[in-house]
């Protein structure tokens, strides 16, 4: 997908890891001090997580500037992380990979597509209602208090 002439969405490889890594951790910086805790995107293996062919990055310009990890359940695909550079913050590069991951979930013919994010991330719980995300339900997960939504993808 391309968007203009300088952004593309790839699926990521092997070598994409290491920069994966340090944007999830430049973005989910600014939670530690509000959660008390990494958030659990800086608690994944990169490398793993792009081995199950699960992780898609953003280029701007040839260089990595955000991520989706998009997992494929039985009925629904998850969103399981969007990460942008601080950056490139506000150019809306997180709006274009979420609407990746809708069109991706619609590649896949799912009509539904779901997330979770934190509760104290109310930003990005705002975020998701503009996009058409409707919460579902809260619970404690894996020891995070997680807000759950989703969204359906018309076919």
């Amino acid at each position: 997908m391309t968007q203009g002439n300088t952004t593309a969405i790839r699926r990521a490889v092997a070598a994409d890891a290491a920069a994966i890594a340090r944007i999830v951790n430049d973005a989910y910086a600014i939670y530690l001090p509000r959660m008390g805790k990494p958030p659990a995107p800086m608690l994944e293996d990169y490398a793993e997580v792009v081995a199950r062919g699960d992780a898609w990055v953003l280029e701007r310009s040839g260089a990595i500037v955000g991520v989706v990890v998009l997992v494929a359940e039985p009925d629904h695909l998850m969103l399981e992380n969007v990460a942008v550079s601080p950056a490139v913050k506000g150019l809306g590069l997180g709006r274009l990979l979420v609407g990746f991951a809708e069109a991706e979930a619609r590649r896949r013919g799912f009509a539904e597509l779901r997330l979770y994010t934190h509760e104290t991330m109310t930003e990005n719980q705002a975020l998701y209602a503009r996009l058409g995300f409707v919460e579902t339900h809260r619970a404690t997960e894996h020891g995070f208090a997680r807000v759950f939504m989703r969204k359906q993808i018309a076919a």
